[in-house]
């Protein structure tokens, strides 16, 4: 389930109806492309993470500390609140979350965050509660991982299985070689029992450590068994990885494949798993991932949706049969909303994004094309 504007597009095999107009919408245009775009609410300023709640309804971090429940055919907000704890800098601030597969019942939903301590940016995880319409903070499940203005992660994802599993990603935070270092949680892809105690089957023993070598991962999804990730590259080469236990991805020595000689040597001695997708010789700033295969829009059916920031433009990104390659592409909106943060799909197979934009100029929209 899943900064600036928020955008929530809604792509329509069939008409759109005039029964769920609010007099809440400011107003509706139709596009060069011939969708029609509802605008939703406006004054939204970096959200961050957007996820299809299990209340059906569209739940939203800002980075500057807000968190939102957002009703999608109204644009109305029906709860938000702030955490106080939070400090945006930069990139940093209020960034990934996931709801508990309990939620309904029992309000439990994760979030990630940064903060001073002792004079230093950090980073945490933490577990909260949602109830009678207030939030509050439950339980610190990982505090104290490093931070920066820069490279700090981190999306959120909750396995649906039996025993499910949450996963965090972490950026190196501006330094390097901690993604290579196994005693540090930067550059990292984490993994935790729901109430933040250490799988006994995660690769290090009381470490919550999953994957390593990783330099920024914002986006992560898991479909069909198999997790993926989007992660930016320095200057060139912005990766999507599929993620494995106790795999190696390269970073710093590795940019996307290994077809250098000083990776080639590298990748052979360190058990570096290759990307499935890469941008090559430039970099488009990947970010928020999600999973599409719902007969709304079948020609997006298995693929990934992956949101680009400094390229402003949704990605398709077609999956072979198996999901172990990406076999197509294709990109849609270019330059149409601006930079484009996170994405998130209702159960009908309609598709939300959030844009990145800022000065408090940023809107929720929904785009149908019947």
């Amino acid at each position: 389930m899943r900064k600036y504007s928020l955008l929530v597009v809604s792509f329509f095999v069939f008409s759109y109806s005039c029964s769920r107009c609010s007099s809440n919408i400011q107003s509706t245009v139709t596009g060069s492309g011939g969708d029609t775009i509802r605008i939703i609410k406006s004054g939204l300023q970096f959200p961050w993470e957007i996820l299809w709640g299990l209340d059906s309804h569209i739940w939203m971090t800002e980075r500057g500390g807000k968190i939102s429940k957002v009703d999608p055919v109204s644009g109305n907000s029906v709860f938000s609140a702030s955490i106080a704890e939070v400090v945006s800098n930069n990139e940093g601030g209020l960034l990934g979350m996931a709801q508990h597969p309990g939620f309904l019942t029992n309000g439990l939903f994760y979030v990630v965050y940064n903060y001073n301590s002792g004079g230093n940016y950090r980073e945490k995880l933490v577990q909260m509660k949602f109830e009678n319409n207030a939030i509050q903070p439950v339980a610190t499940l990982l505090q104290d991982i490093p931070a920066s203005s820069i490279h700090n992660g981190s999306r959120l994802w909750i396995t649906n299985e039996t025993t499910p599993k949450l996963f965090m990603t972490t950026g190196d935070a501006s330094n390097q070689p901690n993604a290579q270092n196994l005693n540090s949680v930067s550059g990292k892809v984490l993994c935790f029992n729901l109430d933040g105690s250490i799988p006994a089957d995660n690769p290090i023993a009381g470490s919550p450590v999953w994957s390593f070598g990783h330099r920024n991962q914002q986006g992560l999804v898991v479909a069909n068994g198999i997790m993926y990730a989007s992660e930016h590259g320095p200057n060139i080469e912005d990766e999507v990885n599929i993620i494995e236990m106790n795999r190696n991805y390269g970073w710093p020595t590795v940019n996307g494949p290994c077809n250098l000689p000083a990776e080639l040597s590298f990748c052979t001695a360190n058990n570096v798993k290759e990307p499935i997708w890469s941008s090559g010789s430039s970099t488009i700033a990947v970010c928020g991932m999600d999973y599409y295969n719902n007969s709304r829009i079948p020609a997006w059916q298995n693929s990934l949706l992956m949101l680009t920031l400094k390229d402003a433009s949704l990605r398709v990104l077609k999956l072979s049969p198996d999901g172990m390659s990406v076999i197509d592409q294709r990109t849609f909106f270019k330059n149409r909303f601006g930079r484009l943060r996170d994405i998130c799909i209702s159960p009908a197979g309609r598709v939300y994004l959030c844009t990145s934009n800022g000065s408090n100029g940023d809107v929720l929209v929904e785009i149908s094309n019947p």
